[in-house]
């Protein structure tokens, strides 16, 4: 017989029911005759007092209850001490790519220093800055390129296209494996954040105001002008070229692939 968490309940029941027959036996068993005395002619004049009779008072035997002999319970397992976390490049990037499908991110994600340039990458753009020495991943093969019309200078469609391997790259990943990698990784990227920011800033914090800022990017219509300062293009819109370093860039990407930047980056977000 068991009970309901699989313990046997039979050397309880045995002990219980020989505790009870040894109450049973002492209070209503027979006691033992009492002895046969003979009938013996007493001396004349002599008067002999019979015996007392002494009442024997039964005595009641209480049994203590044997102890319960519990099952030596197996003594619990050490806790085996949790590996150090591999923080090298090489396995850091393996991790990345088991994430996507996509055939061409090996190429794309830079080989060194690959948390430390998350980390700062991420702080800048929080900043609204872009640190062009921390890049996570290596720089478009083509060109950035323009056209000439009507006098004025344009962003070529075609300089949009240069872009879309990374956001393939980046929509290929599956949001949820990123996020537990990132958990993952978090004490470390926690340790590098904490050489370059405030003792009171948050690595959560500045990853979401890096999103978004990318997300407060606005839409604007194609095609694009832009001018040549002699150092580098500008937006020829003002209220474009006030916009934050990453934010230009963003928009860099074109109206496509920034609308696809954009909706992964709010996945991530939500789930962060």
């Amino acid at each position: 017989m068991e009970t309901e968490n699989g313990k046997s309940l039979v050397p309880h029941f045995a002990i219980g029911a020989i505790v009870i027959v040894v109450i049973l036996v002492v209070i209503f068993w027979p006691s033992e005759p009492e002895p046969v005395i003979s009938e013996v002619t007493p001396p004349a004049m002599v008067q002999v007092e019979p015996e007392r009779q002494i009442e024997e008072t039964p005595q009641i035997v209480t049994v203590d209850d044997e102890p319960v002999v519990q099952e030596d319970e197996p003594e619990p397992l050490p806790i085996p001490e949790p590996k150090p976390l591999d923080t090298s490049d090489g396995t850091v990037k393996t991790k990345l790519l088991q994430l996507s499908d996509y055939d061409s991110l090996a190429r794309l994600i830079v080989d060194d220093a690959l948390l430390k340039r998350f980390v700062v990458m991420t702080y800048t753009l929080a900043d609204e800055t872009i640190a062009a020495n921390n890049r996570v991943l290596v720089q478009p093969d083509k060109p950035f390129r323009t056209f000439q019309q009507a006098d004025k200078q344009w962003i070529d469609p075609a300089s949009y296209k240069r872009y879309t391997p990374y956001v393939d790259a980046l929509t290929s990943i599956d949001s949820t494996s990123l996020l537990e990698l990132y958990a993952e990784y978090k004490p470390a990227l926690d340790s590098i954040f904490a050489e370059i920011s405030g003792p009171s800033e948050n690595f959560n914090d500045k990853l979401a105001e890096a999103i978004n800022v990318l997300l407060d990017t606005p839409e604007v219509p194609v095609p694009v002008e832009v001018y040549n300062d002699s150092v580098m293009l500008k937006f020829a819109d003002p209220q474009l070229e006030a916009l934050t370093a990453p934010q230009k860039q963003l928009l860099r990407t074109g109206p496509e692939n920034m609308r696809r930047i954009k909706a992964k980056l709010r996945e991530i977000k939500e789930a962060l």
